[in-house]
């Protein structure tokens, strides 16, 4: 099969999308098929990008159309009529993974959001949790996002330099604050526990006095970017990996990276968290402070509660597989090229 991957952010980008792209674009290459990804994310020499198949930046429209005539099926990472536009001159079939929200829940619809709503008509719908199923105008597949099994695994079984940790941007959304205020309010038997924060963003530095302003700077290490196995090695050293987005997240990588390393999670309720964490996981409702700390307290005064979750995030992710997800993907793109879909 021959497949015109567009991914509008991607390497050196980072996000779960950019991830999600690669990975799977990168498990469709080892079972066979070739692959031609298009990105509106500029190279960087100073980061170049290897992988198994050919990235095309920021291409012209009829740069994708010569890519569209050689390729059997698009497969869109993320709705964008832009990486779409060539569609109309040398159409084929449509595949589109839906990896956040088409429209805000809350928010009236913009003239763009109802083209791409309009546009879903032509196209064959996957969303990475069901809770973008369910903001979906029509019918789709639900397929989680892979994580990058060869990367992210089980290396320390000994004790872990820290209790708590937290991996994402630094922005409002991500919670990283509401992580520093429950940490400063654990229990009298948990309050002396480490944390580490991993990431950059325009808020590290209103964070870092935060943490000051609370007591906590002494007990916080934070250690900037960190990606692949260097990322892994860290959160082989956390205990319990707190995702306290404010906003509703479509999924999260992130959940099943530290999975995959033997932590616990505590991850908020609304979207998609919540199915990328499993069963077995902590959740408290977004924006309670409060309810992450008891959560917190919970895992950290309990060894075995710990443990037990440990345990059953580590079962759970063996099913988001790179190899595992490519496979239910390429089901999807043989039914639709077979008209089944």
């Amino acid at each position: 099969m021959r497949l015109l991957v567009t991914s509008f952010h991607f390497h050196p980008s980072l996000g779960g999308l950019e991830t999600a792209g690669e990975t799977l674009a990168g498990a469709f290459v080892a079972k066979g098929h070739e692959v031609v990804l298009a990105t509106e994310t500029p190279a960087d020499p100073a980061q170049p990008t290897r992988v198994a198949f050919e990235v095309l930046r920021r291409p012209s429209i009829w740069e994708l159309r010569r890519r569209l005539a050689w390729a059997d099926l698009l497969w869109q990472n993320g709705l964008s009529l832009r990486q779409a536009r060539a569609l109309p001159l040398c159409p084929r079939p449509w595949v589109v993974t839906h990896q956040t929200w088409v429209r805000d829940p809350d928010a009236r619809p913009t003239l763009p959001t109802r083209l791409k709503f309009a546009s879903l008509r032509l196209a064959h719908s996957v969303a990475i949790s069901g809770e973008i199923a369910r903001g979906l105008p029509g019918p789709s597949v639900v397929i989680p996002n892979p994580y990058r099994d060869g990367i992210f695994r089980l290396t320390n079984t000994g004790p872990r330099r820290w209790a708590l940790g937290f991996v994402g941007r630094l922005v409002s959304d991500k919670g990283a604050d509401l992580l520093l205020r429950a940490l400063a309010e654990l229990p009298t038997e948990v309050a002396d526990r480490r944390c580490v924060v991993i990431g950059d963003g325009p808020e590290r530095a209103a964070l870092e006095r935060r943490a000051a302003a609370l007591g906590v700077a002494g007990r916080i290490d934070f250690l900037g970017p960190r990606r692949d196995a260097e990322l892994a090695e860290l959160l082989n050293e956390i205990e319990v990996l707190a995702v306290p987005s404010r906003w509703a997240e479509p999924f999260g990588i992130v959940a099943l990276e530290g999975l995959a390393c033997g932590c616990a999670l505590v991850v908020s309720r609304r979207g998609g968290l919540p199915e990328a964490a499993g069963p077995g996981q902590a959740v408290f409702d977004n924006d309670d402070w409060r309810g992450l700390r008891d959560r917190l307290a919970e895992l950290l005064s309990d060894p075995g509660r710990r443990a037990a979750a440990a345990d059953a995030g580590r079962r759970y992710v063996a099913g988001f597989t790179a190899e595992r997800i490519a496979t239910r993907y390429l089901t999807v793109f043989g039914a639709v090229l077979e008209g089944r879909s």
